[in-house]
């Protein structure tokens, strides 16, 4: 019996023991792990919260992106199209130029025709008016030429 009463005996000493790590759980759980819980709780909130914004917020984005992208798109095509008009005012001005410069360079060109006509048959006349003249000089430098020469050959 005597074990039972040593059993006693302990179990009556550690009883202050027990309630002092009791007491002692109750009141880390009370100052120390429940505003912790309640810390990690608001901070798993605010990290939903916070995935659910940038969620948000990247939707939001994609949709200006693809409004953004659809704009430029747009700006480009109108751009394309102004040069490419822009591009058909150049060409047509440059046939027009082109039709100019080519009116006068004909009307040059039959200028200079009409020109060289009247200087070849002012020419022509010159030489039919000369022609006489210059046959009569040569028939007379023929005739008042000696044929053979002292040294026996043509001059």
């Amino acid at each position: 019996m005597e074990i039972l009463q040593q059993l006693g005996e302990l179990f009556l000493e550690s009883v202050p023991t027990i309630v002092i790590v009791l007491l002692f759980y109750f009141f880390l759980k009370w100052s120390f792990f429940g505003p912790i819980q309640k810390a990690m709780a608001d901070r798993s909130a605010k990290i939903e919260g916070a995935k659910a914004e940038a969620a948000a917020a990247e939707a939001d984005a994609q949709k200006e992106l693809g409004s953004y992208e659809e704009a430029l798109r747009k700006a480009r095509v109108e751009i394309f199209t102004q040069q490419e008009e822009v591009r058909k005012v150049v060409l047509e001005e440059r046939a027009k130029l082109l039709r100019t410069m080519r009116a006068r360079v004909q009307e040059d060109v039959a200028a200079a025709k009409l020109r060289i006509e009247k200087e070849f048959m002012a020419a022509k006349k010159e030489v039919e008016l000369q022609t006489p003249a210059l046959a009569g000089e040569i028939v007379r430098g023929i005739l008042n030429h000696p044929l053979s020469s002292p040294g026996g050959g043509l001059p």
